[in-house]
């Protein structure tokens, strides 16, 4: 029901105020890595400063050239991709959409979006002007005709994925003589900027606890490369304050609602299926990895509390046992029909699911921080070379992640590296214990594999429905018992 609800989509740039009803308590001694430190820092936004710097795209012309592996392999798997070559020809449409609508036409845009990275990141390894050519001209061609995205509930999808993508591939290209930065900023500012916005304020008119966590995530990463390509500072602190102290189910301890023992910390969509799961690690390790490029910390904040999650994703990818912590939540429609859900189990999984998400939180981890993180070092090896949009199937979810990690991301362990803006107070100071604020939906069928990760799809409504009235509210959430047992290391708690 609630993926056919529309809700006003008003929501300028420039706004920062939450509307959900059921707001959850702020860990008190948060170490100040987000929108505090943001705030303070005066230097502008770092361009290109996205996904990639002036750094990492040098790094990857010159190991190319001097014929280093992986990055050899990773170019490989690049120019091979039907989406990397010079002779792409766009096909903007001025109205998208996803979900539905006629014509639904969402894969026209993120297959030119896709196309418009590859190329430009292409350039930028090899020097081929045909390739920024190309890339110049896809974008000028959508941000000269696309005025809307519409559908159902999706519609927020399509904003948050490709607007985020969209981002990414102009950044790379924000400087070439026919790019026309305006109309490209005018783009993310009125068409994918307002809806992800709009969702993380009032979440398509649900209650905050009703979409997993990739919702929320698609919607952060948009808004995050919105202020960045715009050099709009307080979208990004909007970004950067969702991601720390969020009310919904993408902020990241909701995403990762409990810390066990052993350092795993539990991701929430495991109880749902990998896919989803997949897709959420990687989604959040691009907000953490732009907003590092902005010299925001958001890896290591809470004691590195992505890290724990991620490690424990990709245990459990490879076939590994995980703990898992019974939950229930609640579902619906605010003033309209409402539910729960219950999770008691991990979900199954496949070992030969792969997404291009591993090698750029793994480098991280391992290299910049010199950090231990065996089980992503393993994904990202079983991964590699890793590909991009068009090497993971035809369906948008093979499309959900820019990818080519193994090129982009491969790094050498020389020292430990600060945030690309500069220094930010350190990882190994964690928040406070957040009580009983964690979440968590239910097991569901895996979807075949290659299909919509970020979608819920319309069966789930009967599961909903059926649970309706079912289970104990406590001030608009279902509370789990045993929440945020949180790891205490060092100084940090």
């Amino acid at each position: 029901m609630l993926k056919a609800t529309g809700t006003g989509i008003g929501v300028g740039i420039g706004a920062t105020t939450l509307a959900t009803p059921t707001a959850l308590a702020t860990p008190a001694g948060a170490a100040a890595t987000g929108a505090a430190a943001t705030g303070a820092a005066a230097a502008p936004l770092v361009h290109p400063g996205l996904l990639h710097t002036r750094t990492d795209l040098d790094r990857m012309a010159a190991k190319v050239k001097a014929g280093a592996g992986p990055y050899t392999a990773g170019f490989a798997k690049l120019t091979a991709n039907r989406h990397a070559q010079s002779g792409w020809q766009a096909n903007p449409q001025a109205v998208v959409y996803r979900g539905s609508g006629t014509p639904e036409n969402y894969r026209i845009l993120y297959n030119d979006i896709h196309a418009a990275y590859q190329n430009a990141l292409r350039f930028h390894v090899s020097g081929e002007e045909a390739h920024a050519d190309t890339a110049v001209a896809i974008l000028n061609a959508w941000s000269g005709k696309l005025t809307r995205l519409e559908g159902s509930a999706d519609r927020f999808l399509a904003a948050g994925l490709y607007g985020y993508q969209f981002a990414n591939a102009a950044e790379l290209v924000r400087d070439h003589g026919d790019f026309d930065l305006g109309r490209a900023q005018e783009l993310m500012r009125d068409v994918f900027h307002p809806l992800s916005d709009d969702f993380l304020t009032r979440h398509n008119n649900a209650v905050v606890t009703n979409y997993w966590p990739n919702w929320d995530l698609t919607a952060m990463a948009c808004v995050l490369a919105t202020g960045i390509f715009c050099d709009e500072r307080a979208v990004v602190e909007r970004a950067v304050e969702y991601f720390e102290h969020g009310d919904g189910m993408g902020s990241v301890r909701h995403a990762i609602p409990v810390v066990h023992e052993d350092g795993l910390g539990e991701w929430v969509e495991a109880g749902r299926d990998q896919g989803h799961a997949l897709l959420g690690v990687g989604l959040m390790g691009t907000v953490c990895e732009m907003a590092w490029n902005q010299g925001i910390d958001l890896y290591g904040y809470d004691d590195s509390r992505f890290l724990k999650g991620a490690q424990y994703v990709a245990r459990w990818s490879l076939g590994g046992d995980v703990p898992y912590t019974a939950n229930t939540r609640r579902k619906g429609a605010i003033g309209g029909w409402s539910g729960t859900e219950t999770a008691s189990g991990v979900a199954g999984v496949d070992p030969g699911m792969t997404r291009p998400i591993w090698a750029m939180i793994a480098q991280h981890y391992t290299k910049r921080r010199g950090l231990p993180a065996s089980y992503l070092t393993r994904a990202a090896a079983k991964a590699a070379p890793e590909g991009g949009g068009g090497d993971y199937g035809p369906n948008s979810g093979g499309f959900d992640q820019l990818g080519f990690g193994t090129l982009a991301f491969t790094r050498d362990r020389d020292r430990v590296e600060e945030p690309a803006g500069g220094p930010s107070p350190s990882p190994g100071v964690s928040g406070g214990s957040r009580g009983a604020g964690g979440v968590r939906p239910q097991a569901s069928a895996s979807p075949a594999r290659g299909g919509d990760l970020a979608a819920t799809g319309s069966g789930d409504a009967a599961g909903w429905a059926a649970a309706a009235g079912i289970g104990a509210v406590a001030g608009g959430l279902l509370l789990l018992r045993g929440r945020d047992r949180v790891v205490r290391r060092g100084a940090g708690e």
